[in-house]
């Protein structure tokens, strides 16, 4: 088993007309792949899952029936199961379930508050160990940030570190990090990036991000049938402000990392 040659995602960018960043970890060897890994990217929505494990991390487990009540003021435009929600509010379980399942921007901005704030996340990433990744907004500012702007940014190898911890280290208790686990693993938006380029039967707990300036992410753990998971963090970016996603790029690029290890 191995990975391909890093040429490949250079020819992936010259198609998209975008810049790609991939960190991968084959945990099961330690041998990883890097290709703009420690370049930066914006987190978009990324950042919901950490808000989470944070969350998790600084409560009890009772802490998740807590209601929030929030207005229809704090409801941002990406919001599908919040803004059904304004009259009786949400529950710390239900906007973890939201933000990270539904990429909701009100239930992830609801959560980062409920730790304090922007500051507050980029203290849990260094604690985890991240001296990389700021979290500087909320939604929607956070995803309005111009290239070679550090707010709101990570890199592809900052933040799959950071989910590895998560979901497969001892960041969280056994049971906060089943938690995390059920809801990536459950996540609706992703069926089109990560993947979309793996073979049936695997699978996937996964977060995507996506915004202006053509911004596609999906940082995944993956598990194979037979192997050890791989720990995955694609990310990209293309020129313009109102320059569209490509969910493709993502797709192509899970599909020739994982060509030489099927």
């Amino acid at each position: 088993m191995g990975f391909p040659d890093r040429s490949q995602f250079a020819a992936l960018e010259r198609k998209h007309g975008a810049r790609l960043g991939v960190y991968v970890l084959e945990t099961g060897t330690g041998a990883s792949l890097a290709y703009r890994a420690d370049e930066r990217f914006a987190f978009c929505s990324t950042f919901k899952a950490l808000a989470a494990a944070a969350v998790l991390h600084q409560n009890p487990v009772s802490h998740l029936g807590k209601r929030v009540t929030y207005t229809g003021a704090d409801v941002n435009s990406i919001s599908p199961i919040t803004k059904d929600h304004i009259a009786t509010g949400m529950t710390i379980r239900q906007l973890c379930d939201a933000a990270i399942r539904y990429s909701d921007g009100t239930a992830g901005n609801l959560l980062m508050r409920d730790i304090g704030g922007p500051a507050r996340l980029t203290a849990y990433l260094r604690r985890l160990g991240d001296t990389v990744s700021r979290m500087d907004n909320y939604e929607p500012e956070l995803n309005r940030d111009r290239p070679r702007d550090p707010r709101d940014t990570t890199t592809p190898r900052a933040i799959a570190a950071d989910y590895q911890k998560l979901v497969l280290g001892e960041a969280l208790s056994a049971g906060k990090r089943a938690l995390l686990k059920d809801w990536l693993v459950r996540n609706t938006t992703g069926a089109k990036r990560v993947r979309a380029g793996l073979p049936k039967g695997w699978t996937v707990a996964d977060k995507t991000g996506t915004g202006d300036y053509g911004r596609a992410n999906d940082i995944a753990i993956v598990w194979p049938p037979h192997t050890a998971p791989l720990v995955m963090a694609i990310m990209s970016d293309r020129p313009g402000y109102h320059t569209p996603p490509k969910d493709s790029l993502i797709a192509e690029a899970t599909a020739r990392i994982v060509s030489d290890l099927t």
